[in-house]
């Protein structure tokens, strides 16, 4: 039985990689920001934790919550989107939001986590998107949300450095029907987050700091 930390779990792509590590037989510790979200978690027997990672005081907390933890696979899965694009300059408050949410809640957990994902030799995956490719990026629709994820992959490689034991990735889901990516989406949340599962298991050293689309293939370029 591994150990499981989902970070982000109330809905959406989170809330199912929890059904599904449970269902699997692993020990899942998962985090909410309010009452609803660790209710919906302590009914699927996920062990539910109190974590707004916008708020760097919540974060802060973390480490001492997983004291002697240690975690086979890590999932920073927390995010939210902006969908303006060029032509409208986000306000500061929508660029702290996003940037909060996306890029600096996963930070700040990289440090605390890792430790213990370094001592089960394990998996720290940061749900990132096939936004983030700077290479084939087709537009600038949703340009404050690419922005955040490209920041989140050099996040996620560059932390790798400090880390040796365990391997850092950086996961796309595809265009998931979730409440991001709406309803006329090609991919379900359960098709998600199964081949992002088998994808975290597949890992290797090799794939280190990579960026990792939901179906296996490897991103060639960022």
């Amino acid at each position: 039985m591994s150990t499981v930390l989902v970070i982000g779990a109330s809905r959406g792509i989170g809330l199912e990689f929890v059904r599904q590590y449970i269902e699997a037989g692993d020990r899942v510790i998962a985090t909410a920001r309010d009452d609803a979200g660790l209710e919906q978690l302590r009914a699927l027997d996920a062990e539910a934790l109190r974590l707004d990672v916008a708020q760097p005081a919540s974060v802060s907390a973390l480490s001492w919550q997983l004291d002697g933890e240690k975690l086979d696979v890590a999932l920073y899965v927390a995010g939210i989107i902006h969908r303006a694009g060029a032509t409208s300059p986000p306000t500061q408050q929508a660029f702290d939001e996003v940037m909060h949410t996306n890029v600096l809640g996963a930070m700040q957990v990289i440090p605390q986590v890792l430790p213990m994902v370094e001592d089960a030799r394990g998996v720290f995956g940061a749900l990132s998107s096939a936004m983030s490719q700077i290479g084939s990026v087709p537009g600038s629709g949703s340009w404050l949300y690419r922005v955040s994820k490209a920041a989140l992959n050099m996040a996620v490689s560059s932390a790798r450095f400090d880390y040796p034991q365990a391997r850092l990735v950086a996961l796309d889901p595809g265009w998931v029907q979730t409440d991001m990516g709406g309803g006329g989406a090609p991919l379900s949340v359960e098709a998600s987050v199964r081949g992002l599962r088998a994808v975290l298991a597949s890992v290797g050293p090799e794939d280190n700091g990579r960026l990792i689309h939901h179906d296996g293939r490897r991103a060639d370029h960022w």
